[in-house]
């Protein structure tokens, strides 16, 4: 039977935003006739503002946290309990200190279950500290150097680039490909992600796919690129 697996932030929405007006039909039509999944490093709170709670509780499955805070409606069927040792904590506050860009606007380490999210400009950015951000990135690299740097001071666990801004951290194998416990050989998995690159929190559960003969997957630019796939 196909299933679909969906990251989101990029995939089927903005960065941090809401599902397009016209696409949210389109796809909730294929969230009652299809089994689909979502997986996201986003929390439940935020991945309900984006998708909307239709499209969320007719999702056969969401796998919120990277896979380690699992819901099917709004029932939780899964929970890891992991928490950011202590040194690791420091070396994310010291990152926060030492960069030079000069916008930050608090909660750079945000606690999620299973996992953490670090944003140098912070949680509580707006739409215009994002993109200041991300003119930046775009040539500074930041996040890339950061998560390089983290995974070798730290090999116990991992660190991955997650949507616009943030860089997803948790224990080693708790990327997104965790979530294919739930998955088998019959299961003919279709996934659509954006971050499908070297660093890339999306590229563990392709390269899971790939591997495990268990289905294909799109690597998109953003979510007009899915919605233009799905038509």
């Amino acid at each position: 039977m196909k299933k679909f697996i969906f990251d989101v932030d990029g995939t089927l929405t903005p960065s941090r935003g809401k599902i397009d007006p016209e696409f949210a039909p389109l796809f909730m039509h294929l969230t009652c006739s299809e089994e689909v999944y979502l997986v996201t490093g986003s929390d439940r709170e935020k991945t309900l503002e984006q998708v909307g709670s239709l499209i969320y509780k007719t999702c056969k499955r969401v796998y919120n946290c990277s896979g380690s805070d699992v819901y099917v409606g709004s029932r939780n069927v899964y929970r890891d309990t992991w928490t950011l040792p202590i040194l690791a904590r420091q070396f994310l506050k010291q990152c926060v200190e030492e960069e030079d860009f000069n916008i930050r606007t608090g909660n750079h380490i945000e606690e999620r279950p299973g996992m953490v999210n670090y944003s140098l400009v912070g949680r509580n950015a707006t739409m215009r500290d994002r993109k200041a951000f991300v003119d930046w990135e775009a040539w500074n690299g930041s996040r890339r150097r950061t998560a390089d740097a983290f995974n070798i001071m730290f090999p116990e666990l991992q660190a991955t680039i997650g949507g616009e801004t943030g860089i997803d951290i948790g224990p080693k194998g708790s990327d997104k490909s965790q979530i294919l416990r739930d998955f088998n050989k019959e299961d003919k998995i279709v996934f659509f992600g954006d971050a499908i690159f070297e660093g890339g929190n999306d590229l563990s559960l392709a390269e899971a796919i790939a591997s495990k003969e268990l289905g294909m997957f799109y690597k998109v630019t953003e979510w007009k690129e899915t919605w233009k796939i799905l038509k």
